[in-house]
């Protein structure tokens, strides 16, 4: 009987091993998942005292080191030739760089959280809503709607994966002055969520030069490492570019400037798969061929921002409250266009 109870216990406690085992595997799998802590390197043979440099420098995930260069490494102060070499080749072992197959890569995008708008017409033209892990670029004339679909994701990013959200917080960066989190509290209540939660899970930040607004993004990476987020919305991207920069004189400067700044986000979606939204102004053409075109308005920005963004939807007065979303370019959806409104409670749909 006492072998028989002895066998028993070693049974148990030999189910209690395996399954600690899987659920230690299981969070390794869902660490894998997600971006790599800098201090990782330090298990590579990187010093503490270098990868405290790397965060100075607002370097906070081995990804961020792997997709630098050289040049970007060695002017940080301290960090040598011999150092941004060792640096880059540590990194690249921890991050795949290489080759993958298209069978590969097309599961990979099977899983790619899109964020609902609000509206269904919307979401069925954007394939499913927002994608994350790419710059999504949002222009058009003022009261078209830009800043009111930026609040409605700042709710629905929010929400379940089954719901349309992507259980994640909201990194808002305002230029204009336009955020208002009341309008916040209309929409949780549409979608059902309390809105002191939904109020906390947005960081905001006013930006008040294009200096300041990249400096946003190195606070941004960092806070990305401690919590979960989902997007990152900057409302406008280029509206302080506009009045910092003046004429053709500092036009070189200022798309350079500008170049830099769109790149630090695309590092921001691939490196946290965020989706990142940014809103544009646009300009009225004034030239001999405006006569003879439809419609001369033309997003700021120009060829910078249109090969930074991923998908460019311009936005444009209807009837009403009614308001046009048209697909101006993507590289998997095609021209199309679809009708929402804007209400009280957020996006909608047009009746």
């Amino acid at each position: 009987m006492a072998t028989v109870q002895a066998e028993s216990s070693d049974l148990k406690e030999s189910k209690n091993l395996d399954s600690k085992v899987e659920l230690g595997e299981e969070e390794d799998e869902e660490e894998d998942q997600g971006p790599m802590p800098i201090a990782r390197l330090e298990g590579s043979g990187i010093g503490a005292t270098d990868v405290k440099k790397l965060v100075g420098a607002g370097y906070n995930t081995v990804e961020s080191v792997a997709y630098a260069t050289r040049k970007a490494l060695t002017s940080i102060k301290g960090i040598s030739e011999a150092k941004a070499e060792k640096l880059l080749n540590e990194a690249s072992k921890l991050v795949p760089m290489g080759f993958t197959t298209a069978t590969e890569y097309h599961q990979h995008r099977q899983d790619v959280i899109h964020l609902t708008t609000g509206s269904k017409e919307l979401d069925k033209l954007l394939n499913g809503g927002i994608e994350t892990g790419s710059i999504t670029e949002i222009f058009g004339e003022f009261r078209t709607g830009k800043t009111q679909l930026c609040h409605t994701l700042c709710v629905t990013s929010q929400l379940s994966i089954e719901d349309g959200g992507a259980e994640g917080k909201t990194l808002f960066i305002d230029t204009e002055g336009t955020f208002r989190p009341e309008r916040l509290v209309r929409i949780a209540e549409k979608y059902g969520l309390k809105a002191e939660d939904v109020l906390d899970n947005v960081a905001y930040a006013r930006a008040y030069n294009s200096d300041h607004q990249n400096q946003l993004l190195l606070q941004a990476s960092a806070m990305m490492i401690e919590s979960r987020y989902a997007l990152v919305i900057v409302d406008s991207a280029t509206a302080l570019y506009r009045t910092d920069y003046q004429g053709r004189a500092e036009l070189a400067m200022r798309q350079m400037h500008l170049a830099k700044f769109l790149r630090s986000l695309a590092q921001l979606a691939d490196e946290f798969g965020v989706a990142v939204v940014i809103t544009n102004q646009v300009v009225s053409s004034v030239d001999g061929a405006s006569m003879f075109v439809s419609n001369p308005i033309k997003p700021v920005g120009g060829n910078i921002m249109a090969h930074a963004s991923c998908t460019r939807l311009s936005l444009r007065k209807g009837r009403n409250n009614v308001r046009v979303c048209k697909i101006f370019d993507s590289p998997c959806l095609p021209e199309a266009e679809a009708m929402f409104t804007i209400n009280d409670d957020g996006i909608g749909d047009a009746d």
